[in-house]
């Protein structure tokens, strides 16, 4: 299933970077479109589709924030080509969200959803990762807008594209569906160390077809 989620091997020693990597020490903005503005009044973070019991499920800024805090140290490798390596992510789990929102028994997939109506899907299994955040903050410190606050997803085994900014609420989902760069030429999956960068390199049942 390519290489072990993770930015250190057992033994404690970084592995080498994924295939077709740079390693940059500063964090470059990158994204698509203009920084929302927020309104904390305004915020809410929606959980809705195939839910267990069928209800909507909603935080507002305040509620959201007074989740279980958690931090995960991860790495974020962009599909432009450059890793930032060892970051420590703070937040809420993905995997904090399931339980307190758990979806459906027949939900195999994921919409993320985030300011713009931007979007990006995940195989169920990989935003059930102990290492999927929603991270509030990196390196103990708030996020800034440029780099997504209030919230963006934080994916360390995939690349950083299916973590998007901004992040509004999650759509469970009982069959998979293309997100924004999924329907625009990226890899339905998205493993960099598979180099899965774009839709043509796709095998048989990695996504819907476009």
């Amino acid at each position: 299933m390519g290489h072990p989620v993770g930015s250190e091997s057992e033994a404690g020693v970084r592995p080498e970077l994924p295939p077709g990597q740079r390693l940059q020490r500063g964090w470059p903005v990158t994204h698509y479109g203009p920084v929302p503005k927020f309104r904390p009044e305004r915020w809410d973070f929606r959980v809705f589709g195939a839910t267990a019991d069928g209800d909507k499920h909603s935080w507002n800024h305040e509620e959201f924030t007074a989740l279980p805090y958690a931090t995960v140290v991860g790495d974020l490798h962009c599909v432009t080509k450059f890793s930032m390596l060892g970051a420590e992510w703070g937040g809420v789990r993905a995997s904090t969200i399931l339980e307190l929102a758990p979806p459906a028994p027949e939900a195999t997939h994921v919409m993320v959803w985030a300011e713009y109506g931007f979007s990006s899907n995940l195989r169920l299994t990989d935003f059930a990762s102990d290492r999927t955040i929603f991270a509030t903050h990196k390196g103990g410190e708030l996020l800034t807008a440029e780099h997504g606050f209030p919230l963006r997803l934080v994916v360390p085994h995939l690349y950083a594209w299916k973590g998007p900014k901004w992040v509004r609420g999650v759509e469970y989902m009982t069959a998979d569906r293309r997100g924004f760069w999924e329907e625009r030429g990226y890899h339905n999956v998205g493993d960099p160390w598979r180099e899965q960068r774009y839709s043509y390199q796709e095998e048989p049942g990695q996504g819907p077809e476009l």
